[in-house]
């Protein structure tokens, strides 16, 4: 089948989701849980120029999501990042280590938002003992894995109210905190080296990742060509502005020495100066929805997504058996990795190791959009910039975790290496193909 009539099929479909649907999705994604987990980190990295290091995490996000719409609108198919690597690359041991590199990314964000609900939960209790926040962050894991074997769409029909309300209260805080806002503590003699300021803004890139939950959705869309590229710019950009309008409130209203102490629930500290403890709680209570409500739909995702890449052979048969028409084994698999990794690294430690895992995975993205720039109408010295960019981040970023926090360096690189030596062996362990018939006649389709 041509892709032209792949493309027609695929319109032909009762596609209800237009622009704002999409960017939607988007902005669910980035404002997720993200900018509750790494605000004080980024602050403590950056210092007065935080709100550079957000713009310039956006820029890296905003050129790769062209890359992402042009992708999206030439092979709009529910597998989103895997279909571009494989339409890109072919089928063979790196796209097979990048799609399970995916796969650990997204439980490494589930561990972040799940310590920031611990930070953010400790927040009433202030005279707890540390094992409390453990408690609290694996129930945060616990309780959302629960919800997905029995009801996964209990708190997924919800996301749009708790979006909302994150907005909504974001909003309140930068507009009450705008009055507060000391100039003296955003001046440049206040900001990091420029080194830092990339090094803290891609620290907390994690925050950007959930733009490409719009490649997932592109074949329910409203003319992919127009809505898509205007879903992926417009969501991104809205974003960039609301986080460095956070981090201008953030910095400008509270000082260092208070978000130090704060750190892992710094955007509640930002609202007590023009809201007082109403605004903290308000704050507290909105990331524990935020985080909470992350972690189910991430669940929810990743568990599918070790489903779809079992379905292709490349990983363990297990995952592709569902138990009341749901991933069990992704599901507790997830569940226990997640648990692992909140309980047992550090949240600096995690943000880290999420943001390299998405600046891996975003480019090959970007190379896939290089490389395929003829077929998708791509400009490839945009994509090619992007390419550098993620690179370039990535080296920075790893540059700096190896001379600051090397733990953090030693479990991204155990990761990596993980996914690498998995796609070497279970193979051959098995004797299972790579790809199954299926997949191969999908793929076909869509040449």
């Amino acid at each position: 089948m041509a892709l032209s009539d792949s493309s027609q099929k695929v319109q032909s479909r009762q596609s209800q989701i237009g622009v704002l649907g999409a960017a939607a999705i988007g902005v669910g994604g980035m404002v997720g849980g993200g900018i509750f987990a790494v605000l004080g980190t980024a602050v403590t990295l950056a210092h007065g120029g935080t709100p550079i290091a957000f713009a310039v995490a956006g820029m890296v996000a905003l050129l790769t999501s062209y890359s992402y719409a042009k992708l999206s609108v030439q092979y709009p198919a529910a597998g989103g990042t895997i279909v571009f690597l494989d339409q890109a690359f072919g089928v063979n041991l790196l796209t097979s280590t990048l799609n399970v590199s995916l796969w650990l990314s997204y439980l490494v964000t589930i561990a972040l938002y799940a310590s920031a609900f611990g930070s953010y939960a400790m927040t009433f209790f202030p005279d707890a003992p540390e094992s409390y926040k453990h408690i609290f962050l694996s129930l945060a894991i616990l309780l959302p894995a629960l919800i997905n074997l029995l009801n996964s769409d209990l708190v997924s029909k919800s996301e749009t109210v708790i979006v909302t309300l994150k907005l909504f209260l974001l909003a309140i805080v930068i507009v009450a905190g705008s009055r507060h806002v000391d100039v003296a503590r955003l001046q440049v003699s206040t900001w990091a080296s420029p080194v830092s300021l990339v090094v803290g803004g891609m620290v907390i890139f994690v925050a950007y990742e959930g733009f490409e939950l719009i490649a997932n959705a592109a074949e329910d869309v409203r003319d992919p060509a127009y809505t898509l590229p205007r879903a992926y710019y417009g969501c991104v950009i809205f974003v960039i502005l609301l986080y460095v309008l956070v981090a201008i409130i953030t910095v400008g209203s509270v000082s260092e020495a208070t978000i130090s102490s704060a750190k892992d629930y710094a955007l509640a500290a930002a609202a007590q100066p023009a809201l007082g403890h109403v605004g903290f709680v308000m704050v507290s209570v909105s990331a524990l929805l935020a985080t909470f409500s992350a972690i189910n739909a991430t669940i929810y995702g990743n568990a599918r997504l070790g489903f779809a890449i079992a379905k292709d052979g490349e990983m363990p048969e297990l995952f592709e058996r569902k138990v009341w028409s749901r991933p069990l084994a992704g599901v507790l698999l997830t569940t226990g990795l997640s648990l692992l990794l909140a309980n047992l690294v550090d949240l600096q430690a995690i943000a880290i190791m999420g943001s390299a895992g998405f600046l891996v995975i975003f480019a090959a993205v970007n190379a896939a959009a290089f490389r395929l720039s003829s077929t998708v109408k791509a400009r490839r010295v945009i994509t090619g910039l992007a390419t550098l960019s993620c690179v370039a981040a990535l080296a920075a970023l790893l540059g700096n975790t190896y001379e600051t926090n090397p733990t953090a360096l030693w479990v991204f690189a155990a990761m990596m290496t993980g996914s690498l030596l998995f796609e070497l062996a279970y193979p051959r362990m098995v004797s299972r193909p790579i790809r199954n018939l299926l997949l191969h006649r999908h793929r076909a389709a869509h040449q």
